[in-house]
């Protein structure tokens, strides 16, 4: 099978754009992706961070599968300790309703904040909520299967689902043995988020090795230019928004000049302290494929998801297009999509 590339977006918020300028920047992105022919588009879940605009997903998914055509369009993901799953049974079946066989439902169990974040996201305080995640997996699954226990209290709500007979993709996210344990058992598709723990290789041919049918994704961090130098540069933005991270301080996505100011005021190369504890790769098309492929031969991977965090949105658009071209993937006209969105219909 040959590798599908997809992206996945953090929507990041310039110094001095807002939010609200970000979540625009990620359906135009949707857009060209799209275009390019790109596998899938997930949005991942952050919340509290001036940084990212990314806090709501499933708020997310529908704009951008509506601005889109053909390509899948889902989460990266929920992070379903906030949630009750029949809530995101019922979000997620929607919009499978409303674009089917196109939504991905990717979950996960991290918290994708700080602990005062997360604590106010929960709807009762009086206690910090149970960590019953194995217990949410099963009921969601259960909802969007069909095959809740003939004596759950909940089955008869499984055949109410909103979007039926349509329903999202599931798939597992992690970066820890735990989830491609999980992912395994409840076989399921597992996405893996290397650009968080860049050790994983193990942790997904452990999972590769104990799941029936095995279907794996893995999440690289990269930023591609028409020269190394270039890519070095834009990549210096995100380097500063991590090293202020490791401070404990949340900042926006700075300029480049200014995140070169303070790298080089820090005594940090360009590429800081991110290459030591993360994997990043930033270079020319022929680099970044070069080192895209060796993540995916590392991983064993069946899909590659490129993510990337920059100040200029049209510089983010430029790096997916160079991507897209040093991969080789077949542009789609206006026309194909057109008649493969009818296809599905």
């Amino acid at each position: 099978m040959a590798l599908r590339l997809s992206v996945l977006d953090q929507s990041p918020i310039p110094e001095g754009l807002g939010g609200a300028g970000a979540l625009r920047g990620s359906v135009d992105l949707a857009r060209l992706a799209d275009e390019l022919g790109y596998h899938r588009y997930w949005v991942a879940e952050h919340h509290g961070t001036p940084g990212l605009a990314s806090a709501s997903p499933e708020a997310l998914i529908g704009p951008i599968a509506a601005a889109t055509e053909t390509i899948r369009v889902g989460s990266g993901g929920v992070m379903l300790p906030h949630y009750s799953p029949l809530k995101v049974a019922e979000t997620f079946s929607a919009l499978s309703g409303l674009f089917p066989g196109r939504i991905d439902l990717g979950f996960g169990r991290a918290p994708g904040t700080d602990p005062m974040t997360t604590f106010a996201l929960q709807r009762d305080r009086r206690t910090a909520s149970p960590d019953d995640f194995p217990q949410q997996m099963a009921e969601l699954l259960g909802y969007l299967n069909g095959d809740l226990p003939a004596d759950h209290p909940f089955v008869r709500l499984a055949t109410t689902l909103p979007g039926l007979p349509e329903r999202p993709e599931p798939w597992l996210l992690g970066s820890s043995p735990q989830s491609g344990i999980w992912a395994a058992e409840v076989g399921l598709p597992y996405a893996f988020a290397d650009f968080i723990n860049a050790d994983g290789a193990s942790i997904a041919a452990q999972y590769r090795a104990a799941a029936a049918r095995p279907e794996l994704a893995v999440a690289v961090w990269a930023i591609c230019a028409e020269t190394e130098e270039e890519a070095q540069r834009l990549a210096s933005s995100s380097k500063m928004m991590m090293r202020m991270l490791e401070q404990g301080r949340l900042i926006a996505v700075p300029p480049v000049e200014k995140a070169l100011r303070f790298l080089a005021s820090a005594g940090a190369s360009p590429g800081g302290s991110r290459e030591r504890r993360r994997r990043a790769i930033a270079g020319d098309p022929g680099q970044v494929r070069a080192a895209l492929e060796s993540v995916v031969e590392e991983y064993g991977a069946d899909e590659l998801m490129v993510v990337s965090i920059m100040y200029d949105h049209e510089a983010r658009r430029r790096s997916y297009e160079l991507i897209a071209e040093a991969f080789g993937l077949s542009p789609r006209r206006s026309s194909e999509r057109a008649a493969a969105v009818g296809a599905i219909r």
